[in-house]
């Protein structure tokens, strides 16, 4: 993998899963679900899939750090107020 791809690919994840993990999280009104499921889901990846290079893991620690970032920011937005639906 190119290091612009790789780069692009880090931001691109951390932004997709903040999202999709913000979006849940308003919806159906749990904090931390979508963690829940991100976990799931890589352990899934990394018992059926044999090999793991470093831009793959570098890819699904950002998409991570993205679902932690959607988790806490909800938490905060409901602490100081603000409702979601």
């Amino acid at each position: 993998m190119n290091t612009l791809q790789m780069a692009v690919s880090i931001v691109m994840f951390f932004v997709l899963f903040f999202g999709i993990g913000f979006i849940l999280n308003m919806i159906l009104k749990t904090t931390w679900l979508p963690l829940v499921l991100y976990f799931g889901f890589a352990g899934y990846l990394i018992f059926t899939l044999s090999s793991f290079h470093f831009a793959d893991i570098s890819v699904m620690i950002s998409g991570l750090a993205g679902t932690i970032i959607g988790g806490w920011t909800i938490q905060t937005l409901r602490s100081k107020g603000y409702k979601m639906f």
